[in-house]
């Protein structure tokens, strides 16, 4: 039998790029010329039109100054922790 995981949890993703952006006041070009990113890339990903790839979370990351689990474990907020497989 197949299990699949919950569907991550995108909302909090987003909102975590937007309140770390905040709480360092940086604007989307500040964020931009430090993480290398498309201004509008930010935009987007903050207001939630899109996701992004591992490599732009990982540029955010380090221009946010913060470790990219700290971030992308966001993703599982509001789940039930995963229960190993039985041996």
């Amino acid at each position: 039998m197949t299990i699949f995981p919950p569907d991550p949890n995108l909302e909090a993703l987003r909102l975590e790029l937007s309140r770390l952006r905040a709480a360092r006041g940086l604007t989307y070009d500040q964020l931009a010329e430090r993480s290398g990113l498309a201004r509008r890339t930010l935009i987007e990903i903050e207001q939630g039109r899109t996701i992004g790839s591992l490599g732009t979370w990982h540029a955010i990351a380090h221009a946010l100054g913060t470790p990219l689990g700290d971030i992308l474990g966001l993703m599982c907020h509001g789940h039930e922790p995963p229960v190993p497989p039985a041996s």
